[in-house]
């Protein structure tokens, strides 16, 4: 088997992307080249000088692929990597892909001249609230630069995560970044931003390259390196928490609970992470198109490419809520899938050693995510359904539609609780309609008390995404009650949404982008809303700044309480720190009215 899965790896086509790797493939032996067959079956393809550039699943599945570059001064370094999703799709990584650069005018401080790096460290260490040991972590001397005339240069790199289309390089879409690792020596765990858009099973798929690597490089140390979570600032959760814990074992801090300790951001550097003795172990049966995760010899999860749900299926061992009702279990060789009460039962491959699976722990929920589809579920593919994630560009290309939404609701969301009288009509509203928000729909829904909401929507992949975490978020709260009031249905064009005979004490409606040149388009959308609008009900709508004039006339019967540019909201402020040229559309404006 080995021999073969070797030959598979190396031979099939798509399986090397990087021309240095399928360099060495062509003449691996010969080279010096060698593979390790890991514990756990999975095999390691490496270079002479010991650097994986591969590894593969038991067969010769990839699930990583490596591309290591010599500096001119002969370290080397890791140029470019990409991982495997449990669907099929590649995530590449591009180290210091992101550079951010930041200009102070020092020469009108005494003695200037006399600046060094460190001082530069403390200012900023101070403006952070951060130690300068943080600031020193990620900021090396050669990012610092003073010209002659005063003006200090600092570079700040970070790591650019991109969905690779093709499965390589050749066209990508950046996705999030993270704190530059030090490949060559991983040493710390890093903060991830943008993690929204961030593709399902990234997370674990970046960590097993990471756990990787450093395995590699802690061989013959007589303790294996302590990896502490580092980041300026870090944004500990529960979820990092038990992403981190899949890979490596939390230790208490001055006798503190781990995960508390954690959870306190002025604590969670301190933990200390040491390897984990059974990390996730992934195994892919192509024909199926099926992906297995094995922790300890239990199946923890497995994967659907097909599946327009566009969902894992999880171990219910342990769970206090099943996610989205999904299951599996073993019995003798054969994987069940429970959805609900439909189970589809896959034969696995005999050469997976896998412990039977005891009987399912936690019950089905009271109600079905596809409930609040009141026309059915939409047909959505399941590309569409794993990849339904908001991206922003990287440059200055203007931010998608969809992508746009969330610096509104966002928004509106903090707003609610610091304005008295927002968060008075957000929470006193009985009659919701939300009309074309369907990235943001969760972020729109109060969990609060029960209420009705109706909610319009062209991108069903999207809807399809929020539905699911409108469910999670009723099962955090037990109140299924709240999720059987909220009712989703598509509005195709040309046809009359549901509801349109019902009134509404509060609504969020944003106006598509292809309708901002019709003037047309925009009337009737802004008559439509004035006839669901109860009177003195209010809205939060979303268009371009020359909507200003359709909402003042006479017909429209609103008063614009206030508007505001979208570019200027501090939800946009605060995405430029992490993408400084971030650009959303021209004009694009927030008004809040009330109908007369």
């Amino acid at each position: 088997m080995p021999s073969d899965a070797i030959a598979f790896a190396l031979n099939q086509p798509g399986h090397l992307r990087f021309s240095s790797t399928r360099t060495l493939a062509e003449s691996f032996d010969k080279v010096g080249g060698h593979v390790q067959t890991l514990l756990n079956g999975h095999l390691v393809l490496y270079r002479p000088d010991g650097r994986r550039v591969l590894e593969t699943d038991s067969v010769g599945h990839p699930l990583h692929e490596c591309e290591w570059e010599s500096a001119s001064d002969g370290t080397v370094f890791l140029r470019r990597a990409r991982v495997r999703l449990d669907w099929g799709r590649w995530v590449g990584i591009k180290p210091g892909g992101l550079v951010n650069e930041t200009r102070l005018n020092l020469a009108a401080r005494p003695n200037w001249q006399r600046i060094t790096p460190d001082d530069l460290r403390a200012l900023a260490a101070g403006a952070l609230r951060v130690p300068i040991e943080e600031v020193r972590w990620f900021y090396r001397d050669e990012d610092f630069a003073i010209a002659p005339n005063g003006t200090a240069t600092i570079r700040q790199r970070k790591d650019a995560l991109y969905v690779l289309d093709g499965g390589g390089f050749e066209t990508v879409r950046f996705m999030a970044c993270m704190g530059a690792m030090h490949w060559d020596q991983i040493d710390f765990l890093p903060v991830v931003e943008l993690f929204k858009s961030l593709l399902p099973g990234t997370g674990s798929a970046v960590f097993e390259l990471i756990r990787g690597l450093y395995d590699d490089q802690n061989k013959g140390r007589s303790a294996p390196r302590a990896l502490r979570y580092r980041g300026i600032p870090t944004y500990p959760s529960e979820a990092a928490f038990r992403l981190f814990s899949a890979f490596f074992t939390p230790h208490p801090v001055d006798g503190v609970d781990p995960f508390t300790a954690f959870m306190n951001p002025s604590q969670s550097h301190r933990v200390e992470w040491l390897p984990a003795q059974y990390p996730p172990v992934r195994h892919f049966e192509g024909s199926r198109g099926l992906c297995v995760t094995l922790q300890n010899g239990m199946v923890h999860k497995a994967t659907l490419a097909e599946d327009p749900a566009g969902l894992p299926y999880v171990r219910s061992i342990g769970r206090r809520v099943l996610p989205l009702d999904r299951s599996l279990r073993v019995e003798g060789s054969l994987l069940i899938l429970k959805d609900r009460e439909t189970e589809v039962s896959v034969p696995l491959d005999p050469y997976l050693q896998v412990r039977p699976s005891p009987s399912d722990e936690c019950p089905i929920s009271p109600v079905d995510w596809r409930t609040v589809f009141v026309q059915g579920v939409p047909r959505v593919s399941p590309a569409d359904a794993f990849e339904a994630v908001p991206l922003f560009p990287e440059d200055d290309q203007e931010v998608g539609e969809l992508a746009a939404q969330s610096f509104v609701a966002d928004y509106l969301d903090d707003l609610g609780e610091q304005d008295r009288e927002i968060g008075k009509l957000r929470s006193q509203a009985e009659r919701v309609l939300i009309a074309n928000g369907d990235a943001v729909i969760a972020t729109c829904v109060l969990f609060d008390r029960p209420r009705d909401y109706t909610v319009h929507v062209r991108y069903v992949a999207y809807a399809q995404r929020q539905a699911q975490q409108l469910w999670t978020q009723c099962a955090e709260v037990r109140r299924w009650d709240w999720l059987r009031r909220i009712q989703m249905g598509v509005v195709e064009e040309g046809k009359e949404p549901l509801d349109t005979h019902e009134l509404y004490d509060l609504i969020y409606q944003w106006l598509p982008y292809d309708s901002f040149d019709s003037p047309t388009a925009m009337s009737a959308i802004v008559t439509r809303l004035s006839q669901l609008l109860r009177r003195g009900g209010e809205a939060f709508i979303v268009g371009p700044v020359r909507l200003e004039e359709l909402l003042r006339q006479a017909p429209s019967r609103l008063l614009i309480h206030w508007d505001q540019s979208v570019a200027a909201l501090p939800t946009v402020s605060m995405h430029k720190t992490i993408l400084p040229k971030a650009r959303v559309k021209a004009g694009l404006t927030l008004f809040h009215v009330k109908r007369l």
